[in-house]
């Protein structure tokens, strides 16, 4: 792949939600604690690959996928109130967004359109609402409506289609490396998030940021 300065220029922004733009409080210890329940059962639950892939490829809804973590959650503590776990775990207005990302967003989308893609389940619409940034994006693509999750190909495709450009017109930030690798192996200019001034520095040399 060539440098930035040979390659066509950058003409869209795919950006991810949870890692980058939104951000979950580490509450999930103190929230078992207080619960009764085993230290770590959360996550391993709720994001086992079996269950979490259905909800966000949409083969369940939001609803479905939290209903049966609860179910899994009390089958391992039965005394726990494992509905209202679940709940305050996975509370919408419990995350905040990343401030100064948003700002680079909106800076960026100045110069050309910025595409939220995003694993989620079918819940996104209502927390984008509730994180009051529905607007924040000239597109959004759900991996549960596309019924194809990043890392793979399928996903990538139908977000450049989404915008009309190719894949090396097209940046890519993503906080887990595995998306990000797979953006690069498509054509993608891709970088993995660390924090909002990096990816000030890097959008800025690709061309998506002026001087404002």
């Amino acid at each position: 792949m060539g440098s930035a300065a040979e390659a066509p220029a950058a003409r869209a922004l795919l950006i991810d939600l949870d890692g980058v733009l939104r951000v979950w409080p580490d509450h999930d210890a103190a929230l078992e604690r207080a619960y009764g329940v085993p230290v770590g059962s959360l996550r391993a639950t709720a994001f086992a690959p079996a269950l979490l892939e259905r909800a966000i490829r949409g083969a369940t809804t939001d609803a479905q996928w939290l209903d049966e973590v609860a179910a899994r959650i009390a089958a391992l503590a039965p005394q726990a109130d494992a509905a209202a776990l679940v709940g305050a775990w996975s509370a919408p207005d419990a995350a905040r967004l990343d401030q100064p990302v948003l700002d680079l967003v909106r800076r960026v989308r100045r110069r050309m359109p910025v595409l939220l893609l995003s694993n989620a389940t079918s819940r996104l619409p209502r927390d984008l609402e509730a994180l009051g940034i529905a607007d924040a994006f000239d597109a959004v693509v759900n991996s549960s409506e596309v019924g194809a999750i990043k890392p793979e190909p399928a996903i990538f495709a139908h977000a450049l289609a989404r915008l009309g450009v190719a894949a090396d017109a097209a940046l890519f930030v993503d906080d887990a490396a595995i998306n990000v690798e797979a953006a690069r192996a498509l054509g993608l200019r891709a970088e993995r998030y660390v924090d909002a001034e990096a990816l000030r520095a890097w959008l800025f040399a690709h061309g998506a940021l002026g001087d404002d």
